[in-house]
């Protein structure tokens, strides 16, 4: 990665154990190296909605501030860290791996609710196995196809561990897939395996799941085992 940029960014995020679309952004950034202040908003605040509608027209995270600038969705927030910083490289330089890395990314966007719904982010959680259901399932075997034709085309001829070779935005838009496989001790291939252990290796993961633990809010809807939480 290049050096560090300096720019006075902010970036409004919820709870870093469960809020998947505000890790997206975040991670990127992190491992891209661009300089930002975080605000970290727990999904559950009463004054939520006040304080993350002010600057967010849908009064959802994460946002992005930049000035007079407000982005929010995670997809818009990459695109325009993208053409901000154009030399981080948040998407790939070739134009085929680009566009494919924008449709990979898209889909995450719009797609997969069975899995995202039946396992929801929980970075503090041990690894226990929870059994899939057929609709979950199908999204496991979808995701496990993407990241395997990624690899193939894209990632192992530009000799890197990530989906395109080197870190992008579309590993990114991903990275809570990987969290909920992990975490859910999902069942799959060494391929996948090894695309995960390379993701769950940065830095900025660590970061991110580190100061996930320590946060004291608990959102019953997201603990899959509640009433009982399980913290590793």
């Amino acid at each position: 990665m290049s050096g560090r940029r300096t720019m006075s960014l902010k970036l409004i995020i919820g709870n870093k154990n469960y809020s998947s679309w505000s890790m997206r952004p975040w991670i990127a950034m992190k491992t891209a190296d661009i300089s930002f202040e975080e605000t970290v908003i727990s999904l559950d605040a009463a004054d939520f909605k006040a304080q993350v509608g002010a600057v967010s027209g849908t009064g959802k995270v994460p946002v992005l501030v930049d000035g007079d600038v407000r982005v929010w969705e995670s997809l818009a927030i990459l695109e325009y860290l993208a053409e901000k910083f154009p030399n981080a490289g948040l998407w790939p330089a070739d134009a085929a791996a680009r566009a494919h890395a924008r449709t990979i990314a898209s889909e995450m966007h719009a797609g997969f609710l069975p899995l995202r719904r039946h396992l929801p982010m929980n970075m503090w959680r041990p690894v226990i196995k929870r059994e899939l259901t057929p609709d979950a399932a199908a999204n496991v075997q979808r995701i496990e196809a993407i990241w395997s034709d990624c690899r193939a085309r894209f990632g192992e001829k530009a000799n890197g561990p990530f989906l395109f070779g080197r870190y992008s935005a579309a590993d990114a838009m991903y990275a809570p897939v990987v969290a909920r496989l992990y975490t859910y001790g999902v069942a799959v291939g060494a391929g996948t395996r090894g695309y995960m252990d390379a993701v769950m290796a940065l830095p900025a993961w660590r970061e991110w799941h580190d100061a996930a633990a320590s946060e004291p809010w608990v959102l019953a809807a997201d603990e899959v085992d509640w009433p009982t939480v399980h913290k590793a």
